[in-house]
C-alpha cells in the first residue's frame, strides 16, 4: 500500500512538473513573439528566404530547401534574400552549414550577388581582403579556388649572429585557420563558374581576414617567410588549439610518434 502511495505521489509530481514546464515554454514563446511583433511595428516587416531544414556547407540549393517567412526588417533590408531572389539562388552552392530557419544572405552563397560587380562587394563587414604570394605547390598544386577554405602555414629562417642559417634556426607555424579564399589571381567566384575556365597559373591568393590577421600576414611576408596553404573540406570548420611550432628538434623527437598515431587512426577507419 505504501509503495502505491509513493508511486501515485511521484506520478502527480511528474505531471505537475510537465505542466509547469509547458507553461514556461509557452510563456517564453509568447515573449519572443511579442518582441518580434514590437520590432515589426517599429521597423516594418519583410518576406525573406530562410533555410527550410538543416543545410550542410556545399549544398546545391533546390527550391524545396528554401521557404519564405515574414521577419522584422531591422538589419535585413537590403541584405537578406527575398522571394524575388528565389530563381537566382536555386542551383547555387552554400559556403557554410546553416540551421533550419536561418535567414539567407548573399554572403552565404558561392559567388555572392551576381548583380554586384567588384571584389569589395564580396567582403563581409569588418573584414578585409589581403593578397599573398602563393602559387604552385604552396597553393595545393594550384587547385585552391575562390570560396575554398584554407589554413595558412608559414616557415621562417632566423639567421644566427654570424648571419648564417642553421637547421635549428628554421621553424614552421600555423598562422591562421579556416580562412575564406576570395580570389586566386584575378579569378573570383563571380567570374568563375565551372572547372573548365579555372586558371591554375595564378601567383597570388586573396584571403578574407580581420584587420589584425591582415597585419600578421603582411608581417609574415616581410620576414621573407614562405607561406603555404592547406586546403580544407567544405564541411570542416574545426579549430586545432595550441598547435606548436615545428623546428628541427621537434621533427627529430616526434617524427616516429606522429607516424604511429597516423597508422593507428588509419587502422580505425
Amino acid at each position: 500500500m505504501k509503495r502505491k502511495i509513493v508511486l501515485v505521489i511521484s506520478l502527480a509530481f511528474g505531471l505537475v512538473a510537465a505542466v509547469l514546464t509547458r507553461l514556461y515554454v509557452t510563456a517564453k514563446e509568447a515573449e519572443v513573439q511579442a518582441q518580434k511583433d514590437a520590432l515589426g511595428k517599429r521597423y516594418g516587416t519583410m518576406d525573406v528566404l530562410v533555410y527550410a531544414k538543416e543545410t550542410p556547407g556545399g549544398t546545391v540549393l533546390a527550391s524545396e530547401d528554401l521557404v519564405v517567412r515574414r521577419a522584422p526588417a531591422l538589419g535585413l533590408r537590403g541584405q537578406a534574400l527575398t522571394r524575388d531572389n528565389l530563381r537566382d539562388i536555386v542551383g547555387r552552392r552554400t559556403l557554410l552549414g546553416h540551421a533550419a530557419g536561418d535567414v539567407v544572405f548573399w554572403s552565404d552563397i558561392e559567388g555572392g550577388d551576381p548583380t554586384v560587380k567588384g571584389l569589395a562587394a564580396d567582403i563581409k563587414p569588418k573584414m578585409r581582403a589581403v593578397s599573398i604570394n602563393c602559387s604552385g605547390a604552396a597553393s595545393v598544386s594550384g587547385m585552391v579556388k575562390p570560396n575554398d577554405h584554407v589554413d595558412v602555414i608559414g616557415t621562417y629562417a632566423f639567421p644566427g649572429a654570424d648571419g648564417k642559417v642553421r637547421p635549428s634556426d628554421i621553424e614552421t607555424r600555423t598562422i591562421l585557420q579556416n580562412v575564406l579564399v576570395l580570389a586566386t589571381g584575378q579569378t573570383t567566384a563571380k567570374n568563375h563558374r565551372d572547372e573548365g575556365d579555372f586558371d591554375r597559373g595564378y601567383a597570388t591568393v586573396t584571403l578574407e581576414v580581420s584587420p589584425r590577421e591582415a597585419e600578421l600576414l603582411v608581417f609574415s611576408e616581410q620576414m621573407k617567410g614562405r607561406l603555404v596553404l592547406t586546403l580544407r573540406s567544405r564541411n570542416d570548420t574545426s579549430y586545432e588549439k595550441e598547435l606548436p611550432k615545428v623546428d628541427f628538434e621537434k621533427v627529430k623527437s616526434e617524427l616516429e610518434a606522429l607516424n604511429v598515431e597516423r597508422q593507428r587512426k588509419m587502422g580505425g577507419r
